[in-house]
């Protein structure tokens, strides 16, 4: 029984998912050091049509090495979704002019000398493709950013 329900399952959501290519999609994930940051790194991706939508997840704790040393820090999350064939693109405007200072240096730091679209020194920047979703969703996510 437990076979046939799943091989109902999986032709109803392909059904439903129908014209997707699986991967063609991703959600994207940048961490910033504010909401300030997050927001305007944000509302730029979609302006320039690097993205369909940004959610802002606030108030997460990284914990990573540095230099060296083991950092703690409090962040912003975000979730990018876009094309995959995007990815790129959205890699190069986040990472476009950064602050060599530190990796939480803010752009609008007295002396930084220039302003950058992402503060940090290395800017996280990692996709995941999407392999299924819901239908209207994908659609237009697909064609809300160009390719």
């Amino acid at each position: 029984m437990v076979p046939l329900l799943r091989d109902t399952w999986r032709r109803l959501f392909s059904m439903a998912a129908e014209g997707y290519t699986p991967g063609s999609l991703s959600a994207a994930f940048v961490t910033c050091p504010s909401e300030k940051v997050a927001k305007e790194i944000a509302r730029a991706v979609v302006e320039k049509h690097l993205a369909a939508c940004v959610n802002i997840l606030p108030q997460i704790t990284s914990i990573y090495q540095w230099k060296g040393k083991i950092e703690e820090d409090g962040e912003v999350l975000l979730m990018i979704k876009t094309r995959s064939s995007r990815i790129p693109a959205l890699t190069d405007f986040v990472r476009s002019v950064h602050c060599p200072s530190s990796p939480l240096s803010p752009w609008w730091e007295p002396g930084a000398g220039h302003r950058s679209v992402h503060p940090y020194e290395v800017a996280e920047v990692i996709a995941l493709p999407i392999q299924q979703g819901n239908a209207p969703y994908l659609q237009w996510v697909g064609e809300t950013v160009p390719e």
